[in-house]
């Protein structure tokens, strides 16, 4: 079971920037993929970016796109997310996850391995 490590979040307020970090403990196959998930009270968990490891493509939920990315660390096996102009809708625990995912990559099913969470909250 791959164990992950994630820091950042907090407190901010609307427009603001943060960063989220997750390192895996290992890459278990050549389909490996990380993402990012959240889960805001009384909603379902969404998928806000993924990558495919062994490709580098990158998924973003639309509600993200054009102010969040995701990017890696090949050698520390650590994904990033740097949210910038955030909202208060983004408000929400974040979580991250990995999975042997390959070109399903941005489907949240294909993720087996999950973070405690993150909470980031945004204040208006």
């Amino acid at each position: 079971q791959v164990q992950l490590v994630e820091s950042g979040g907090g407190l901010v307020q609307a427009g603001d920037s943060l960063r989220l970090s997750c390192a895996a403990s290992a890459r278990t196959s050549s389909a490996f993929a990380m993402g990012w998930f959240r889960q805001a009270p009384g909603k379902e968990r969404e998928i806000v970016a993924a990558i495919r490891w062994r490709t580098g493509s990158t998924y973003y939920a639309d509600s993200v796109k054009g102010r969040f990315t995701i990017s890696r660390d090949n050698a520390k096996i650590t994904v990033y997310l740097q949210m910038n102009s955030l909202k208060p809708e983004d408000t929400a625990v974040y979580y991250c996850a990995t999975g042997n995912s390959g070109a399903y990559y941005y489907q949240s099913s294909t993720y087996d391995a999950w973070g405690q969470g993150l909470q980031v909250t945004v204040s208006s």
